[in-house]
C-alpha cells in the first residue's frame, strides 16, 4: 500500500543504496538504477571522515581515504588486512564503522535479508594498530548477528542474535548475554514485521555515553495472530510459512524500553504512561553526554505524539502535539541512504533538537529545547521543509531541501537556526530539477547531485559556502550540455471541476500527430506513502512495458492527487484521512475527465495500471468509473482494506471499530458490481506485505457477479514478484501483450 524501500547493497563497492520505489515499481526498476550506480558517484555512496576534509570509499575490496580538495588517495585498509587467517580471499564488505578513536573498524559481511534489508550477517573487528582481524559472536550461529556497534569507549561491541542482546569484550573476547528471554515473539534489541515495515525501525538498542549500560526496545508479539502463507513449489508436500502480522483493527505488539546494566545484566524497565498495547514507541536515544533518554511515543491512532525525558526512573513529558488526522514521523527523504531506525536531530549548542511538525499548516522545522524553554520556529513561510541535509555545528545555519514554487522539484536552502532571516537558495537557480547533497561533517565540502527529466544523474564535489566546484573540469556545468537529451516528458497541471490542481507528466508517441486520436495509459499510485510526479531522470518511462511505448503509439500519463506526499502543505496531504479509496480515486477520475477533453485523446482506449497501492487504485478506478477507464492491469493490490497491517491502515484510515464504513467504501471489492471493462490482475502467492488472500477475495467477488477477467498468480513470489528464473521477462511480456490486446496502440 505504500512506498517500498528496497535495498540494493553493492557489496564490493560498498554502495549502500536504498531505492525508495513505489511498491508498484518493485525491484524491476533496479536494472535501470544499476546503470547509474556503475558510472556515477551518487550523493551518499561515501562516508565522510570525522574532520570533514576527506571521505572513504571501497574500491577493489580496499578502503580508500580521499582528501579534498586535491583528491589525494590513501589506502586505509588493504585486501591483505581484510583477509582472515586461513582464508584465500578478503572479506566481502557490505558495511563498516570506525570506533570513536578511529583505531578499530567494524566489518559487516556474509549478510542475509530480514524482510526488506540485509540486516543479519557476520561481524569482524580489525585493529588498525596490530592488524589483528577477529570475528565476533563466539559460538553464535553464522550470519546471525545484527546491528553491532562499538561502545563509546571502544572496549566492547554489542549486537543482537536470536532476539537477544549480547556484549563482547574486545580484549578478553568474552561474550556476555544481556537478555535471556528472547524468542520468536519476545523481541529484544530489534523489531517485529510491522514496526520495521511502517516505522523503519530495525536497530533496537543504544549504548549509554558512559559505556556502562544499554537501552533497548522489547516487543512482545505473542498476542499477534499468525498469518500463514503456503509454499507449494519447493517440496512435494506444501509448507506453511507463519508470519506474525497484526491486521488493521488488531492490537499492536506490546512495546517497552529497558536499560540493562552491563555489570549484572539486570534490566530496569521505564515506566512510560499509557497502555503499551495501545501506543507505539518510535524513537529512543540517550541525550548526548548524559544518561537520560529521550523517547517519542505515538498513540495507536498516531495522531498524538509525546516526547518523554527519562532520568533515573523519572519520566517527564517534554513536548506533545496532536493532529486531527495523523502525525508523520520525519525520516530522511534521501533515497541513497541505508536506514535501520529513526533518530533525533541533536543541536548541542542550544541543548535542543530539531523537530519537524505541520502544526501551522506547513511542514517546518522547530527547535525543541531540552531545558523546557519555548520552542522556536526555524523554517518560516508558506512552503514545506522536505529533507534535512546538514546542521552547522556552530549553531548558525541549517541546510535543507525544499521547493516552494514547484512541487515536482527539489533544491537546497539554508536558514538561520535561531529562526531569524529568510530562506536562502543555495542550489544554482539556473539548474531546474532535482538536487541532492551529501555534506561533509565540517560543512566545508559536499557532493552535489543533479538530474531532471532530460538530464541523467550528474555529480560534482563543491565547496559548500559558495557552491563552487572544486574542479571545473569535473563540474556539472562542464558535463551537462554533452549528456542532456531531447525532452520526451512534458510536465503539466490539470484543474478538476472541483478546483483541485494536480501535477502530472505526459509522454506522447513519437511522430505525434495532433489531428489523430491516441490511447492513454495512466500510471497510478495515489496513496499517502508515495508520489509519482517528480522532475527526475527516467520520469515517464514505463519499466514494465517490454518495448517503447512511444514507438508503439501510446500516451503515457501520471498524476499526483490530494493525499500524496507532495510538498503542497498539510491540507493537501491529509485531505485523504479516512478516505483512501475515495478522495484519491475521485481526484484521479476528475483529472482524467479533463484530459479526455483533449482533441488527441481516444476516449474509447483508456487504460490504467499500478502496483500495490497503485494496484488498489487501478481496481477502484475501473470499478468506480467504468465510463472512463476501459482496461486495467493491477499488480499486488489490496481488494479489502481490512486485510492490511494495523500501523499503516489505522494511521490513514482510523480504527475500523469506529468507522468501518470508510474501509468498506474505499475497498475495491465493494465496487465490483460496477465493473464493465477489461482487467488483468496479478499477485505473488508468497506476498508477506499485501497478502495473496486479496487476490482470492477479489476472485470470489468477480465470480459472484459473473465478472469476467484475467488473472495471473506467481507461485512463491513476494510483493516484488522478482524471485525465480525468468520472472521479470514473463511479467513484462504478460503486461505488454495484455495492454496491446485490450488497449491497442497507435493514432487513428
Amino acid at each position: 500500500m505504500k512506498l517500498y524501500c528496497y535495498t540494493l547493497i553493492l557489496m564490493r563497492m560498498n554502495f549502500m543504496i536504498t531505492i525508495r520505489l513505489q511498491r508498484m515499481t518493485s525491484v524491476i526498476l533496479t536494472a535501470f538504477v544499476f546503470l547509474f550506480c556503475s558510472t556515477q558517484l551518487l550523493a551518499q555512496d561515501i562516508d565522510w571522515s570525522e574532520d570533514g576534509n576527506s571521505y572513504y570509499v571501497m574500491k577493489k575490496g580496499e578502503l580508500i581515504q580521499i582528501t579534498l580538495p586535491n583528491k589525494e588517495s590513501k589506502t586505509i585498509i588493504s585486501q591483505t588486512q581484510l583477509t582472515p587467517k586461513g582464508y584465500l580471499h578478503p572479506l566481502d564488505v557490505s558495511f563498516y564503522a570506525f570506533s570513536k578513536d578511529q583505531q578499530k573498524v567494524l566489518i559487516f559481511t556474509n549478510t542475509k535479508r530480514v524482510w526488506r534489508l540485509e540486516s543479519k550477517g557476520d561481524y569482524w573487528v580489525l585493529d588498525l594498530k596490530t592488524n589483528n582481524l577477529a570475528k565476533l559472536g563466539g559460538r553464535l550461529p553464522e550470519s546471525s548477528l545484527m546491528f553491532a556497534k562499538f561502545s563509546p569507549d571502544g572496549k566492547s561491541v554489542a549486537y543482537v542474535s536470536g532476539n537477544n542482546i549480547y556484549m563482547e569484550d574486545l580484549v578478553t573476547k568474552t561474550v556476555k548475554q544481556l537478555t535471556i528471554d528472547g524468542t520468536t515473539t519476545i523481541i529484544n534489541g530489534t523489531f517485529d514485521w510491522a514496526y520495521e515495515e511502517e516505522f523503519a525501525c530495525r536497530d533496537g538498542f543504544r549504548w549509554s555515553p558512559d559505556s556502562k549500560s544499554i537501552a533497548y526496545w522489547q516487543l512482545d508479539a505473542s498476542s499477534i495472530k499468525k498469518f500463514y502463507m503456503i509454499n507449494n513449489t519447493d517440496s512435494i508436500y506444501s509448507q506453511l510459512i507463519p508470519l506474525e502480522y497484526p491486521k488493521v483493527g488488531e492490537k499492536p505488539s506490546v512495546c517497552k524500553v529497558g536499560v540493562v546494566n552491563l555489570t549484572d545484566a539486570k534490566t530496569t524497565w521505564l515506566n512510560i504512561t499509557g497502555d503499551p498495547s495501545q501506543n507505539y514507541l518510535v524513537r529512543m536515544e540517550f541525550i548526548p553526554s548524559t544518561n537520560k533518554l529521550l523517547i517519542q511515543q505515538l498513540n495507536r491512532k498516531q495522531n498524538h505524539s509525546k516526547l518523554y525525558v527519562c532520568d533515573n526512573g523519572t519520566v517527564k513529558v517534554l513536548q506533545e502535539e496532536t493532529d486531527e488526522a495523523w502525525i508523520d514521523i520525519y525520516q530522511s527523504d534521501n533515497p541513497y541512504t541505508i536506514s535501520f531506525t529513526n533518530k533525533f536531530i541533536w543541536l548541542p549548542t542550544t541543548n535542543s533538537i530539531l523537530w519537524a511538525s505541520e502544526k501551522d499548516g506547513w511542514r517546518h522545522l522547530y527547535q525543541i529545547s531540552l531545558d523546557g524553554k519555548p520552542e522556536k520556529l526555524v523554517t518560516k513561510g508558506n512552503f514545506d521543509f522536505i529533507d534535512l541535509k546538514y546542521t552547522d555545528p556552530k549553531g548558525v545555519y541549517v541546510y535543507y531541501i525544499a521547493s516552494p514554487d514547484n512541487a515536482t522539484q527539489r533544491y537546497l536552502y539554508k536558514t538561520k537556526l535561531d529562526g531569524s532571516g529568510k530562506p536562502e537558495l543555495v542550489s544554482p537557480a539556473d539548474l531546474k530539477g532535482t538536487h541532492d547533497y551529501s555534506i561533509s561533517t565540517n560543512g566545508a565540502f559536499a557532493i552535489h547531485r543533479f538530474e531532471n527529466h532530460v538530464t541523467p544523474t550528474l555529480t560534482e564535489f563543491i565547496t559548500l559556502q559558495n557552491h563552487k566546484p572544486i574542479n571545473e573540469k569535473e563540474s556539472i556545468a562542464s558535463k551537462i550540455a554533452s549528456v542532456q537529451e531531447q525532452p520526451t516528458t512534458e510536465f503539466f497541471q490539470v484543474t478538476t471541476s472541483e478546483n483541485v490542481v494536480m501535477d502530472g507528466w505526459m509522454v506522447k508517441p513519437k511522430n505525434f500527430d495532433p489531428k489523430k486520436k491516441y490511447p492513454v495509459v495512466f500510471y497510478v499510485y495515489s496513496e499517502p506513502a508515495g508520489a509519482t510526479v517528480s522532475d527526475q531522470y527516467g520520469a515517464g518511462r514505463n519499466f514494465l512495458y517490454a518495448v517503447d511505448m512511444r514507438d508503439d503509439g501510446y500516451i503515457y500519463i501520471s498524476l499526483d492527487n490530494r493525499g500524496t506526499p507532495a510538498p503542497k502543505g498539510r491540507a493537501w496531504r491529509k485531505a485523504i484521512y479516512r478516505k483512501i479509496g475515495q478522495i484519491n480515486i475521485q481526484d484521479q477520475a476528475m483529472a482524467a475527465k479533463e484530459i479526455l477533453k483533449w482533441n488527441f485523446v481516444d476516449t474509447s482506449r483508456i487504460a490504467v495500471w499500478g502496483w500495490s497501492g497503485g494496484g488498489s487504485a487501478t481496481l477502484n478506478l475501473l470499478f468506480q468509473y467504468p465510463e472512463i477507464y476501459k482496461t486495467g492491469v493491477a499488480v499486488a493490490g489490496i481488494s479489502n482494506q481490512l486485510t492490511y497491517d494495523n500501523i499503516y491502515q489505522e494511521r490513514y484510515m482510523g480504527l475500523p471499530q469506529e468507522n468501518k464504513e470508510d474501509f468498506i467504501k474505499g475497498s475495491p471489492m465493494t465496487h465490483v458490481p460496477n465493473f464493465k471493462g477489461n482487467l488483468l490482475y496479478i499477485h505473488g502467492t508468497a506476498d508477506d506485505n499485501v497478502h495473496y488472500q486479496n487476490a482470492e477475495i477479489l476472485i470470489n467477488e468477480m465470480i459472484k457477479y459473473n465478472k469476467q477477467f484475467q488473472f495471473m498468480a506467481y507461485p512463491n513470489r513476494t510483493h516484488s514478484i522478482s524471485e525465480g528464473e525468468g520472472t521479470y521477462e514473463h511479467l513484462s511480456t504478460l503486461y505488454t501483450n495484455y495492454l496491446k490486446m485490450y488497449c491497442p496502440p497507435g493514432g487513428r
